[in-house]
């Protein structure tokens, strides 16, 4: 990965546990997909997204397992002979890399301390108010405090302002995602901390060991930002399994 500027997590993951953060440098799509887009269904040439796939593949030399992700909480296990429709997926298979791709949404990723399962997870507020990354833990079938988690690049909560319904949504099961919102200057509006909310949810289930967070989409070039320019492409975090 040299030749890029994608991100391999800073968490304290087993040796062979390997993870990647996709940017929007390295690839051949044109603008506003410029240039490393992954998404198929952002309306990118279909022949630029399968370069960069390949690409991907070659790059990190594993499998990545593709998904049709529909904001909904069902995490299955990763095959990449198959796109699944599903928002998350998990694999105990080296060589297989789970994968979830975003544009502002929350990608989270799982290990086991003893690395022997990994998951990705899709996170949009309404994924994550669903149960989503339950859900990735529930699929990984691992004692909770055995599990280390990383939140990728996400929207940040100077940017991503919600109704009042999304905020009530949340705090309706915990009470403490409250603090997870500030009165926006718009009436009735919030400024909404997704890392706060994932952190609070996985906390609730007995997941501690969680890194990651802090990088804004929204505000940080590298990568694609639905809210900053809705034509835009996808980038991908992946996490596998070291054959």
């Amino acid at each position: 990965m040299s030749a890029h500027d994608w991100l391999v997590p800073d968490w304290p993951a087993p040796a062979n546990v390997r993870a990647c953060v996709t940017t929007r440098s390295g690839g051949v799509s044109a603008a506003p997909f410029d240039t490393f887009n992954l998404g198929d269904h952002v309306e990118d040439d279909p022949i630029a997204v399968a370069s960069n796939r390949q690409h991907l593949v070659e790059a990190l030399a594993c499998q990545p397992a593709w998904l049709r992700q529909v904001h909904g909480i069902v995490v299955a296990e990763a095959n990449p002979a198959v796109v699944i429709e599903a928002d998350g997926n998990w694999t105990a298979t080296p060589g297989i890399a789970c994968t979830a791709m975003t544009a502002d949404c929350l990608p989270a990723l799982f290990c086991d301390r003893a690395g022997t399962r990994v998951a990705a997870a899709h996170a949009g507020w309404r994924g994550l108010a669903g149960g989503v990354l339950e859900a990735a833990v529930q699929a990984l079938g691992v004692a909770p405090q055995e599990l280390l988690v990383w939140l990728g690049p996400a929207i940040g909560p100077a940017a991503f302002e919600v109704g009042a319904e999304v905020r009530e949504a949340f705090v309706r099961q915990h009470a403490e995602a409250a603090s997870a919102f500030v009165p926006s200057a718009n009436a009735g509006k919030f400024m909404a901390d997704i890392y706060r909310l994932a952190r609070i949810r996985l906390a609730v289930i007995g997941v501690t060991a969680v890194s990651g967070g802090g990088l804004c989409t929204y505000t940080d070039p590298r990568f694609y930002s639905y809210r900053r320019s809705a034509r835009t492409g996808r980038f991908a975090s992946l996490i596998w399994l070291q054959p």
